[in-house]
Parts: structure tokens; sequence; C-alpha cells
């Protein structure tokens, strides 16, 4: 298994309380784009918690979500438990384990920037039913459109910057798609948070300090000062933009041939 796959393992606990779920437009915008309706199947690939499976399972689709993290995986299934549509699979994007042609719709929500994007791209081919889609999910955390973002994200700058990964994904999003082209659309989310729940999204991220680290009561005490000089009423609130990228994919190589007897 991949290293990366462990970097959540003790992040679970943390993720599936106090990461932004996803708006509802984004199911929206599919039934009005993509065809999505309640009896489409959905591969959540790298689903971690649940959170973006439920979106779907709320919409009335049976979903499949993949993870390999087992601590993530766990979290999800207990999260998710009241969903008879739901079916946690432990496996990777770039062999989900999934029969041919089984899904409608191939979706992950902040995850897409961990995969081998050559291996899971051929995956997702052979999952996908034909005219299937693919459909990419990020919560964008808004970095200075007030004094309270701005002080966080210098905070994460020195403690844990979990945008990284998405600057790095954003441009090969385009790249995943070709030779088709996708289509993008953003919508605003936003968590009202007291200092628990900000502390509590702060270690869900990847890169955050473990306890009893050396960085770890600094961190904590930065983001107390933070909180306290930000806050009203005994909360702050993050801003986010939920981008989307969706699309079809194409194969990129002929069609495959049978040699002869003689080859």
């Amino acid at each position: 298994m991949p290293e990366h796959t462990h970097v959540f393992s003790s992040k679970a606990a943390y993720y599936v309380r106090y990461r932004p779920g996803y708006p509802e437009a984004v199911i929206h915008l599919l039934q009005r784009e993509c065809q999505l309706s309640w009896d489409s199947v959905i591969a959540d690939v790298g689903s971690g918690t649940g959170l973006l499976s439920e979106l779907f399972l709320k919409n009335g689709n049976s979903v499949f979500g993949v993870e390999p993290n087992q601590e993530m995986r766990e979290a999800g299934e207990e999260y998710l438990k009241n969903y008879p549509c739901f079916r946690s699979i432990a496996a990777r994007a770039e062999s989900t384990t999934l029969e041919s042609q089984k899904v409608d719709f191939v979706i992950a929500g902040q995850a897409f920037h961990w995969f081998d994007h050559q291996q899971t791209r051929i995956e997702f081919l052979r999952i996908l039913k034909p005219q299937g889609w693919v459909v990419l999910v990020w919560n964008k955390r808004r970095t200075d459109s007030n004094p309270f973002h701005f002080a966080y994200d210098k905070f994460l700058m020195n403690f844990g910057n979990e945008l990284k990964t998405f600057r790095h994904g954003h441009s090969e999003v385009m790249d995943f798609f070709s030779p088709a082209t996708c289509m993008a659309a953003a919508f605003e989310n936003r968590q009202s948070l007291d200092f628990d729940g900000l502390k509590g999204r702060f270690l869900s991220s990847s890169k955050s300090p473990e306890p009893g680290s050396d960085w770890f009561d600094p961190a904590l005490n930065e983001l107390r000062s933070i909180f306290d000089q930000h806050q009203t009423d005994g909360k702050v609130c993050l801003e986010y933009d939920t981008i989307v990228y969706y699309g079809r994919l194409v194969s990129r190589y002929p069609r495959a041939y049978t040699l002869g007897p003689n080859h």
C-alpha cells in the first residue's frame, strides 16, 4: 500500500466531525448537466469518512465507498451506518475491485491529488458505464476575504497548509480529462465554528502537528489567540468555494486487439 494512504490514520476522528460537508447545489448541478437521477450508481473513490457519499445517499443513490485507509474507512462506515445503499470497499483508486462498467458516476471529494493519475484514469474508464461521468470536488478554503481568513491562512503556512495539495492538483485536472474537456462550477460553502470546532478542523489536516510533538502546543496557543481576536459571539466562520469539475473520459489508446495464434 502506498505510504500516503496512511496519512490520515490519526486524523479520522477529527475529519468526520470537523471537515465541511458539500452543498446540495452539487446534486442540482449534476442533475441538470449530467442526468444524475436517484437510481444512478455512484463510486466515491477516496471516500474517507463519507462526507461526499452522504450527499448522494440523501439523493437516493447507491454508493460504493472505495477507501484504502482503515481508520478513515471505519469512520465512514460508522458515520453512514444508517444508509442501507452504502457499501464500503477496502481498495485504492488505481484498483477499486469494482466490476467493469458498474457505475454511472465516479466521484472524488478532496482526494484526487492523492491518486496515481495515469493508473486511476485507466481504472475509471474500466468501471464506468458507457457515457458515465467523472466528478472531482474540492472545498477550497478562502484565504484573504476577511481579516480572520488572512490570519488563519498565515497560521497554516507555519503549522500545516493543506491547500498546497489542492494547488498542485488543480493544474492536473485538465490533463486527466484530456483529450476530452471538462466543465467546472463553484458554489459557496461555510462552517460556523467555536474554538473546539476550529481546533478540530485544523487537526484534521494531513500536515497538522501530532499531539506530543514540539509544535503541537505552540500551534494550539497561536490558534487560540487568532480565534479570540476574530470571534463574534464565540464563533468564527470559515468560508469555502466548493469547486466541481465534471466530464466524461475517452480512451487515449487505440482499441485493443488480440494477436493470432502464430504471434
